[in-house]
Formats: C-alpha cells, structure tokens, sequence
C-alpha cells in the first residue's frame, strides 16, 4: 500500500477511534535552515523525510491507541522541534545539567499523576518533544531516518504521558510500548 494511501486510512481509522482532536505543533528548525548541514549518505534533499502532515497523522493516531483520557473534551496540543547537536546540547545542559548533545529531550506540561481535569475551553497542552536530527541520523546505521526520527518521537510522546524508566525493566517496558506504537502506524521498529 502506499505511504499516502496509508496516512489517510490511518487518519479516517484513528478518527473512528476515538472523537478526540490532537493538533500538533511542528517547528522544523533543522530542514527548514539553510545554513543547516545536509544529511550525509548522499542525501542532500532540504525536505524533512516525514512531511507535517505524516507528523501530525502519527502523533495523532498514537494518543487516540493509546486511549489518553485526561481531559472531558478530549482535544490535546503538543510541540515537534526537529533541530540540531547545538540546540539540543544547549537545552541539555540547561534543563538536565548534561553538557552534550542527546538524541531527543521531552518537556511534559502535566504531572505524572494529575487527576483527570474538569471541563476546558481549549486543547489540554501535552507538552514539547525535541529531536536532534544530527543524532538521529548517527543512530540510525541499520534502518532509515525516518525509523529514527519515528522510534524517538514514540519515545518521547511516552515521556510526555507519565512513562519513565530509572529501572531496566521500565525501560523494556517502554522500549515495548514504542515499537507497539511505530507498528500502528505502518513503521517497522528498528533494530538495535
């Protein structure tokens, strides 16, 4: 099947679901710059290897499997940064103390055990995910950017709900949880 054909049978799918509205922020600060560095391997193509929409599909269709149920009008926003090692090595050192690059930083807006929120007037903010493109690219030796840029999405999303891992078995656990979520949407996990 085609990725497109794909993407709109998970959006029709995902909105029978659940009737929840998820929009997605996406700030492209790594493909978008044209003083950014161009991918190696030959790939010199400026564009993101996953467009917004394919973003905001994935995003989408991931909180609606996931079955959130933390606000009664069920309408999320979360932020996508897509940047580079010296912003996210910047926010590293600042936020964690840890003056080094990262593959991927996740900022949640909610506490891990907020009770379930009373009515609102406006999308419930899940939080930012921050993903060093540069990172990903190093990691991803064995499976495609777009795997990746996928597995590290999953990955912080999981943050922003509450998942952690200071214990290896959190860790498989949320490693499971991941590959689950990229198997949703057509992605295979890849493989380390």
């Amino acid at each position: 099947m085609e990725s497109k054909q794909l993407l709109e049978n998970l959006s029709q799918a995902s909105s029978e679901i659940l009737p929840i509205q998820v929009e997605v922020i996406i700030q492209d600060c790594f493909f978008s710059d044209p003083g950014a560095e161009k991918l190696q391997g030959g790939n010199n193509n400026p564009n993101s290897p996953i467009s917004p929409k394919t973003w905001e599909v994935w995003l989408s269709h991931w909180l609606r499997v996931l079955n959130l149920d933390l606000s009664p009008i069920q309408a999320y926003e979360l932020s996508l940064r897509l940047t580079n090692n010296s912003e996210i090595q910047a926010l590293n050192a600042q936020y964690r103390q840890k003056d080094q690059p990262t593959d991927v930083l996740a900022f949640a807006a909610l506490e891990v055990d907020s009770p379930r929120l009373g009515a609102i007037d406006e999308p419930l903010y899940l939080g930012d995910m921050i993903i060093s493109v540069e990172t990903a690219q190093v990691q991803a030796q064995g499976h495609t950017l777009e795997q990746e840029l996928a597995w590290l999405a999953a990955h912080a999303l999981l943050h922003l709900l509450g998942w952690d891992h200071p214990t290896e078995e959190q860790l498989l656990a949320m490693l499971q949880k991941q590959a689950w979520l990229l198997q949703q949407v057509g992605v295979i996990p890849p493989v380390y």
